[in-house]
């Protein structure tokens, strides 16, 4: 029987033999030749794998490098065009933050009826204090014209962040005069900015605006601004607002003044005098001042529109609605409106009518402006 199994004895032997000299000799020797292998073998190894990862970390950057090249030149070329050049796609509006505005207890008095209101009429306020922030400088000049020699104190601010710097210093303003669009920091958010200080709450923020829809007077209303003063700024509006947050002033039952009229189609001058109170010297420095600034602005809009600036577009053209408007303009400034809505689905084409529109109008207000200041 021994004879019969003889030979599986003896391979199992071997095996257990073979095992005990591979665990004894062979796998200490390879644990100690990897223990003594060279520095330089191990780094080799490392700088394989570090390598490896810098190709593929260089792939990945030149893969990010080219998207951003091919986005600039996407920019560049203008992918987007239209007739007038490079279209926005998008345009970035005013975003209104979720901020509680606080209920402040007003002393607002009632506005007694009077008659129509002249420059002089605003001296009723002299020694009171108003900021304005505006940033267009016809406008600026308008404001200041009818309250110049009035003994009214007025600051200028040429944008949201400029009124935020003035009041930081000095706050004593009963009223702030706020436009809602300005650059930097517009009006909305500046007024957000002022209703969360405390130390501000007796400054009353009216809101200077062509818009005039009933959710753009409620944007103002959120923003903290409690009355709306419409762009062209009228006399009448303006002074009954300082008369009814002001302490002083008094209403005018005075007769109205003579004064010359010029009214065509595109010029309407007694429109212009109400607006400049009356004043026949500050309505000439506008009409100048609107000449000068104004009367390439068909270059300026047609350059505008060619850069795809929509949104710098639009803000020029709500300043020229107002502006028209103050200087007795009113068909332009119809024009301009519907210009600013036009430009807004340019795919329709109809800007290209209306600015054909507002040049032969611009041509003509420049004709009347010039018989009006010769007669």
């Amino acid at each position: 029987m021994l004879d019969t199994y003889m030979t599986e004895i003896v391979a199992a032997v071997a095996i257990l033999i073979l095992a005990i000299v591979y665990f004894s000799v062979i796998k200490p020797k390879q644990k100690q030749n990897l223990e003594d292998k060279p520095e330089d073998s191990i780094a080799d190894t490392q700088e394989d794998t570090t390598s490896a990862k810098t190709v593929t970390e260089d792939t990945a950057s030149t893969k990010i490098e080219k998207k951003i090249e091919t986005a600039e030149q996407d920019v560049l070329s203008g992918e987007e065009e239209g007739d007038f050049g490079v279209y926005e796609a998008s345009i970035t509006l005013d975003e209104e933050e979720n901020v509680e505005v606080p209920t402040i207890e007003r002393n607002k008095r009632t506005v007694p009826p009077h008659g129509k209101i002249h420059k002089e009429n605003f001296k009723d306020f002299a020694g009171q204090r108003i900021l304005v922030a505006e940033d267009n400088l016809i406008n600026q000049k308008v404001i200041s014209g009818l309250l110049a020699d009035t003994g009214i104190e007025i600051t200028m601010a040429d944008d949201g962040q400029e009124a935020l710097d003035i009041l930081a210093n000095d706050n004593n303003y009963n009223i702030i005069l706020m436009d809602a669009h300005m650059p930097r920091v517009d009006g909305f958010e500046a007024t957000r900015e002022i209703r969360k200080i405390p130390e501000y709450n007796h400054i009353v923020v009216v809101a200077l605006s062509g818009d005039t829809a009933s959710d753009d007077i409620k944007k103002m209303r959120d923003a903290g601004m409690e009355e709306q003063l419409e762009k062209p700024l009228r006399m009448d509006s303006l002074y009954d607002i300082l008369y009814a947050y002001f302490n002083d002033g008094s209403s005018n039952d005075d007769e109205d003044e003579d004064t010359q009229s010029f009214i065509t189609k595109e010029l309407n001058t007694e429109e212009g005098l109400s607006v400049s109170g009356y004043d026949e010297e500050f309505y000439d420095e506008i009409l100048n001042e609107f000449v000068n600034t104004y009367s390439t602005s068909t270059t300026k809009l047609r350059e505008l529109l060619k850069d795809g600036k929509l949104k710098e577009t639009d803000k020029y053209l709500l300043d020229l609605s107002g502006i028209t408007a103050n200087i007795g303009a009113a068909n332009i400034s119809k024009i301009t409106i519907e210009f600013k809505k036009a430009i807004s689905h340019p795919e329709d084409k109809e800007y290209v009518q209306i600015f054909k529109d507002y040049t032969a109008s611009l041509q003509e207000l420049l004709k009347d402006i010039k018989q009006y200041k010769s007669e």
